[in-house]
C-alpha cells in the first residue's frame, strides 16, 4: 500500500485529535475555573517574585552609592555597655501593723485569723464582688462601714487597687459636711 502524502496524514491527524479532545471537552470544563485560577496565582507569584528580584538588585546598588547612616544615639548594644551598673539601695518603709493585733511569728496563726474573720456586716458579699461593682456600692456607706471594709481587705487579700480605692473613699466621706 502507498502511503498517502504527508500534508493528507497531518490532515488525518488533526481532525482524530479535535475529535478527541472534543470528547474530553465536558470534563475539562469542570475543572477549567480551578485551572485558570491556578494559572493566575502562579502567574502573580513569578511576578512578585522577579519584582522583589529587581528591588533587591537596585538596593544593592543604590546603597555603594549612599554614604552609610550613624547609628542613633538611643541604640544601644549588649555589646557597647562595657561598665557594670550598680543597684540603688531602696528604703522600705516599715509595715505597720494594728495595736489591736500582736504580731506571731507563726504564719499558720495569721491565716487562721484571716480564714475565721467573716465577711464586713455592711457588705456580706463583698468577697464576690469585682472592683466596678464594689465602687458602685460604696456611695451609700457609712465612714464606719468604709473602715470595716478595708480592714477585712487588709487582712485578706490586701489588692492595692481595693484598698487605695476604700481609703480614697473615707477621705471623701469624711472631707463631706
Amino acid at each position: 500500500m502507498k502511503q498517502l502524502p504527508l500534508p493528507v496524514r497531518i490532515a488525518a491527524g488533526l481532525a482524530v485529535t479535535a475529535v478527541e479532545r472534543a470528547r474530553l471537552l465536558p470534563q475539562q470544563l469542570a475543572g477549567l475555573p480551578v485551572t485558570v485560577v491556578s494559572e493566575a496565582l502562579q502567574l502573580s507569584m513569578r511576578l512578585q517574585q522577579q519584582v522583589t528580584e529587581l528591588a533587591i538588585k537596585g538596593d544593592d546598588v543604590l546603597s555603594g552609592m549612599r554614604p552609610p547612616e550613624e547609628e542613633p544615639e538611643w541604640a544601644t548594644f549588649d555589646e557597647d555597655e562595657s561598665t557594670l551598673v550598680t543597684p540603688v539601695p531602696v528604703r522600705v518603709a516599715p509595715v505597720e501593723t494594728p495595736e489591736e493585733t500582736p504580731v506571731d511569728d507563726d504564719p499558720w496563726t495569721e491565716e487562721e485569723r484571716a480564714i475565721a474573720a467573716e465577711p464586713p456586716a455592711a457588705l456580706p458579699v463583698y468577697d464576690e464582688l469585682s472592683l466596678p461593682k464594689l465602687r458602685a456600692r460604696l456611695r451609700v456607706l457609712s465612714v464606719e462601714d468604709l473602715e470595716e471594709l478595708l480592714a477585712y481587705e487588709r487582712a485578706h487579700d490586701d489588692r492595692p487597687q481595693f484598698t487605695g480605692m476604700l481609703n480614697r473613699r473615707i477621705a471623701t466621706v469624711r472631707a463631706q459636711p
